[in-house]
């Protein structure tokens, strides 16, 4: 097929945009503002369904749009109206944001001409591919999840023009915080051009979040009024600093929407094609957002593609998350592991060494598809989310659990023999509680966003140590701090990749808020003043004490049996009195909430001791001859002859003592 969009040359552009359906199309040429359209040009038919037009004299920075007709029966998947001006999907860069205005989604002949609403596209050359370079990140690191907007809005250090935006990343005050807390890559909530969804403007509301893109390649000029030379330019001060960039898209649905919703781009070119629709012609919905991308599509396949590729050959990100993942394999509906758009990704000669990350479940047919990506895929782990959260909410029974989860999820990720877990471990993200809430709330609080606390999740596992919300109660207070500290040292001591979402270091609460996607405000703005910082050094001492034993960042399952570098067992389950756990205390529902996870680090071991008890407790560790135990986090001194204390989580490694060393002449 031809090469579609807006192709600069020395002797003017050719625009060229795919429709199987259509019977016309043509490409609208603004002035330099976008106001005024001063040309209408047909484009011709070129087989395979490519409409293009070599237009002479028009240079970079050319405004546009296309505009398609045909049948109009949205019945049939059909929505062609020359009156809508259309985003090209190939756009790389618009001069303005998207924004609802109800005449978007008129109907035929119902509405005014439609461009005055939408952003032109800006017709621009691309920059020189990036030298190809191997990703920072690897699995087992620390990934970081941002909002870039609410991630620097507040941040006292960065000037005020570029807060919330991406070059607020490569701030020198923004690098040093990361390299503080040991990320290995950030991960970018949508930073592509999305639209509000209809319901949130009269409510005064603004889609804060991202995920309701209109176009996958176009940049938010909110997020990046500098375009792709903003992100390149971020993504190299990152990667100077050793910080590797993933970006959060979304292939699964468009701002689009459904029936009702407004005609911006694939839906006036092609829905047929572009959307998935069921037999009796309605749009798919197995996204919850009212439409489904269809990824079986042998165009959709190849726009997919190509969005990566641009994103890896001239901005140099490590990889990608891709949110409701189970669409991407879908074929005629149904979820497919080896579906031909999951595979040609993880093959392509550009993307084959990217980092890949699946969101592993949508709201369609068996949706829920927790391990069932092939590999490179890593996989958002909700089983670890949950497994951890019972375990320190108190939930009886799930010792067992917990250690399946420390030790890297082999019950989801080793089937076929598999033996390296794919897991990407977390605890919270920016979908649901924060870190701080988990443990100050018991019930959602989610009036701001003006659905009567319908919305969200109502099962969030947490619990608010014997107040709901914000209080005064000193012990209270010292109750949700230890919480805090306990929940991210299970994560630091987790095989195979772990996430913290931004500011859950340093105690970020939303208020109770779990679907906080529409509070573009302080709900969601990092509050970098009143930040904890004791939460903070804490969390950046487990990430060094990670950083320090590769043992804890290794992605291999934890079995119990010998590495091959060592005779000793890989992981020794004990209970506080240092014997292993029987049979019986795996499966006692009542059992106390103490274990013992003894790794083999080489050349000595590693403890972590868990008290999920509110009790403190004396542990005892195994001796050997010639070994001393020492606390492996230096602000964590811990005697072991005293009880540990409760809701807490402490590390200690082994290490020959000093008379031994002495012996050995060390």
């Amino acid at each position: 097929m031809s090469q579609l969009g807006a192709i600069v040359t020395s002797e003017g552009i050719r625009f060229a945009v795919w429709s199987s359906s259509a019977r016309r199309s043509w490409v609208s040429i603004f002035d330099d503002t976008g106001a005024c359209e001063v040309e209408r040009l047909e484009l011709r038919p070129e087989g395979e369904g490519v409409f293009a037009l070599f237009t002479p004299g028009l240079a970079a920075g050319t405004r546009y749009g296309f505009r398609a007709d045909g049948d109009y029966a949205p019945e049939r998947g059909l929505w062609f109206d020359p009156g809508k001006l259309l985003t090209d999907p190939y756009a790389a860069e618009i001069d303005r944001p998207y924004q609802y205005h109800w005449r978007l989604a008129a109907k035929r002949n119902e509405g005014a001409d439609t461009a005055p609403l939408m952003p032109k596209a800006i017709a621009c050359p691309l920059p020189k591919p990036l030298p190809s370079k191997p990703p920072l990140f690897q699995p087992g690191g620390l990934i970081y999840e941002l909002n870039v907007r609410s991630f620097t809005k507040l941040h006292p250090d960065v000037p005020e023009a570029q807060r919330g935006t991406v070059a607020a990343l490569a701030h020198p005050a923004v690098i040093e915080h990361l390299k503080r807390l040991g990320v290995s890559a950030v991960e970018l909530m949508p930073i592509t051009a999305s639209i509000d969804e209809r319901h949130l403007p009269p409510l005064g509301l603004k889609n804060a979040w991202g995920y309701n893109p209109v176009t996958f390649m176009a940049l938010n000029p909110r997020l990046a009024p500098g375009g792709l030379s903003e992100l390149r330019d971020t993504v190299a001060a990152l990667r100077e600093a050793g910080i590797g960039t993933i970006l959060d898209l979304v292939f699964n649905h468009s701002g689009e929407s459904d029936r009702l919703g407004p005609t911006l781009s694939l839906r006036g070119l092609d829905a047929q094609a572009y959307y998935r629709h069921l037999p009796d012609g309605r749009l798919a919905n197995d996204t919850g957002t009212g439409n489904t991308v269809a990824g079986d599509h042998p165009v959709v396949r190849e726009m997919v593609l190509d969005t990566l590729r641009h994103f890896a050959r001239f901005a140099g990100v490590d990889g990608f998350r891709f949110d409701l993942a189970p669409v991407l394999g879908r074929v005629d509906g149904a979820f497919e592991p080896d579906a031909p758009l999951l595979q040609v990704i993880a093959r392509d000669p550009v993307l084959s060494d990217r980092v890949l990350i699946a969101e592993p479940w949508d709201i369609g047919p068996n949706g829920y598809q927790l391990g069932n990506f092939r590999p490179p895929y890593l996989e958002w782990n909700d089983r670890y989310r949950d497994d951890v959260r019972r375990f320190w909410r108190g939930d009886a029974g799930v010792v067992g659990a917990l250690a399946t989860r420390l030790a890297g999820s082999s019950d989801v990720f080793g089937r076929a023999g598999q033996p390296v877990s794919r897991s990407v471990n977390f605890i919270a993200a920016h979908d649901g509680m924060t870190l701080a809430d988990l443990v100050a709330y018991e019930r959602k609080h989610n009036t701001a966003n003006g659905e009567q606390n319908r919305d969200g999740h109502n099962d969030n596992l947490s619990w608010n140590n014997g107040v709901e919300g914000e209080t005064d109660d000193a012990a209270i207070t010292k109750a949700r701090f230890d919480d805090q500290c306990a929940l991210l040292a299970t994560l630091f001591a987790s095989r195979g990749t772990i996430m913290m979402t931004a500011g859950d270091e340093f105690g970020r609460t939303q208020k109770g808020n779990n679907n906080a996607y529409a509070q573009d405000n302080a709900i969601t703005w990092l509050d970098w003043a009143g930040r904890d910082e004791a939460l903070e050094r804490y969390a950046s001492s487990l990430s060094a004490m990670r950083r320090a034993f590769p043992a804890l960042s290794d992605t291999h399952f934890l079995s119990g049996k010998p590495s091959n570098a060592s005779a000793i067992p890989d992981v020794e389950w004990l209970t506080e009195t240092g014997a292993p756990l029987g049979e019986s205390d795996w499966n006692d529902p009542g059992r106390h909430r103490l274990v013992m996870m003894l790794g083999d680090r080489g050349g000595g071991r590693l403890a972590v001791m868990v008290n999920g008890d509110r009790r403190q407790c004396v542990f005892t560790l195994p001796a050997r001859e010639g070994f001393e135990w020492l606390p492996a986090i230096e602000s964590q001194p811990v005697d072991l002859a005293r009880p540990l204390p409760g809701r807490s989580v402490t590390f200690m490694i082994e290490r020959r003592s000093a008379r031994t060393r002495a012996g050995k002449g060390s």
